[in-house]
């Protein structure tokens, strides 16, 4: 495997690399994070009525695009799995059994904590407003169906926003995993060109055909051609790959457009095209370690999980005891976003950390 120093990387840039923490990676996500909780607050309850009144441009642009920006989190997810599961295209030994309940303790565990406090805070909102978008009380087993992240495919209303991604996060790395297990079937020498061809073969089949149909945007196959993007961006920044494979795969998402332009995957092609460019040369190893943005990466995770709560409760507080107006939605939305924010930062350390310890 080529060396990062090889690329222009320091030695510290290869201790972050190999630990998995590029600050690159932090930004990207810090960003994408907190678009998707503006989306979010614009897309919920009365004080996002009131917002898009007397900002309708801007509600409408938070409404429509910042929803994209769950796509950074789909190709990051990619590369990362791939550098655990198959540096360098080399499928690492490992028995599926381990990795997956690894994989869903990570996941499952703080979502289980997050959607917990989703339906308190739905309870006490419930007292307070009448709402549709306010969650119902949960039905005997839709905590279960969650618990087990198999709420979309069971057909379960979710009781949170954003725990669709959670599942299918555990289903694609399930995926991936499963692909690395196969491919360690082949014989030694063709291991690595097994592995390729099972993970491009399963990337075609989603791009061009899973996820052209809406109905399947439940299960793991459908996301899994952008997935791909990121497991294909860790494989090929490799300086001794010739460069033509990178020109392969974005010719590929090209045609796949071109056969139906969809607006997530374009922008998740960008994406890893900046990513697959900037790594291959060194740039990116060099990314600034602002530290707001490496804060706001590392909670991204749990600001994913638990912004929708504080979200709902925020809504009814302000709605009940001031009102809804442009004004108070203004102020109650900016709350909502600050107490996200530092609630994220609170769960991260008290939950995430420990489930992944």
């Amino acid at each position: 495997m080529t060396s990062l120093t090889a690329v222009g990387a320091s030695p510290s840039d290869l201790h972050r690399a190999a630990a998995g923490r590029l600050a690159v990676f932090d930004a990207l996500k810090a960003i994408a994070s907190q678009l998707i909780v503006l989306h979010h607050l614009v897309a919920y309850g009365p004080l996002a009525e009131a917002f898009r009144g007397r900002f309708p441009q801007l509600a409408d642009w938070l409404f429509h695009e910042g929803r994209l920006a769950v796509q950074a989190f789909f190709v990051i997810g990619g590369y990362l799995a791939a550098r655990s599961l198959a540096p360098a295209l080399q499928a690492r030994p490992l028995s599926l059994a381990p990795v997956l309940w690894r994989r869903y303790r990570r996941l499952a565990l703080p979502c289980a904590a997050a959607v917990s406090i989703s339906i308190l805070a739905a309870a006490i909102s419930r007292t307070l407003i009448d709402d549709p978008d306010v969650p119902a009380a949960p039905q005997p087993g839709q905590f279960l169906a969650h618990l087990l992240l198999m709420h979309d495919v069971l057909g379960v209303e979710a009781l949170s926003a954003g725990v669709w991604y959670v599942a299918i996060d555990f289903q694609l790395h399930a995926m991936m995993a499963a692909t690395v297990w196969l491919a360690r079937l082949a014989r030694p020498s063709r291991q690595h060109a097994a592995l390729a061809v099972l993970t491009a073969g399963l990337a075609v089949l989603s791009l061009f055909l899973i996820n052209r149909d809406p109905d399947w945007d439940f299960a793991a196959p459908y996301f899994f051609g952008v997935y791909a993007l990121g497991v294909a961006v860790c494989w090929l920044v490799r300086e001794d790959l010739s460069p033509l494979w990178g020109v392969a795969v974005a010719l590929s998402v090209l045609c796949a457009l071109h056969i139906e332009h969809r607006e997530r995957l374009a922008v998740a092609g960008c994406i890893a095209l900046a990513l697959w460019l900037g790594l291959r040369s060194g740039l990116l190893f060099r990314w600034p370690e602002l530290r707001p943005l490496g804060f706001l990466g590392r909670i991204s995770f749990s600001v994913f999980l638990i912004h929708y709560p504080v979200a709902v409760l925020v809504n009814a507080l302000v709605s009940r005891f001031w009102g809804v107006t442009p004004d108070s939605a203004i102020v109650g939305l900016g709350l909502a976003w600050a107490t996200s924010v530092l609630a994220g930062a609170v769960f991260h350390r008290e939950v995430e950390v420990r489930c992944a310890a």
